[in-house]
Formats: C-alpha cells, sequence, structure tokens
C-alpha cells in the first residue's frame, strides 16, 4: 500500500475506485472539484508516479475515465 498526497478529513467531496476493493487490488482517489488530492494504491503496483503527477497537477479529471483500469493514468 502506498499513498500520495493529502486531504484532510471532510476536505474532499468524493472517493473514487479504480479496480475492486473486494479483491484488495484497486486504487482509491480522494478529489474535490473534480480534482485529484490524493490517491492510495493497494495492491497495484508502479502507479506511484502517475498518481502524484494527477496530485501535483491540480486538473480537472474525467471521473468515468479515473475508475476506469483501461484507461492509462498518465493519459490523463
Amino acid at each position: 500500500m502506498e499513498y500520495v498526497g493529502y486531504v484532510e478529513p471532510g476536505g474532499y467531496d468524493q472517493v473514487v475506485f479504480r479496480g475492486d476493493p473486494a479483491t484488495r487490488e484497486f486504487i482509491a482517489f480522494w478529489l474535490s472539484g473534480g480534482r485529484v488530492l490524493a490517491g492510495m494504491n493497494v495492491n497495484v503496483w508502479d502507479v506511484t508516479d502517475p498518481i502524484r503527477e494527477l496530485v501535483r497537477s491540480k486538473r480537472v479529471v474525467d471521473v468515468k475515465e479515473l475508475a476506469d483500469p483501461d484507461v492509462p493514468l498518465d493519459a490523463l
């Protein structure tokens, strides 16, 4: 498990999952206003850098694409 970014409790308006939490292989993203504030990958590897870039960019992302494992994170 790796966590990138930071969000205070209540400092977000949406949590988006990519993958399936039930299988314990997923990425969770905390968003506010469509911007990724933080991300945590659980048993999904080699995604820390793209998650960090999403957090740092502060750009609004398409939530459907963010949740879709077929869309590369670096394409967002």
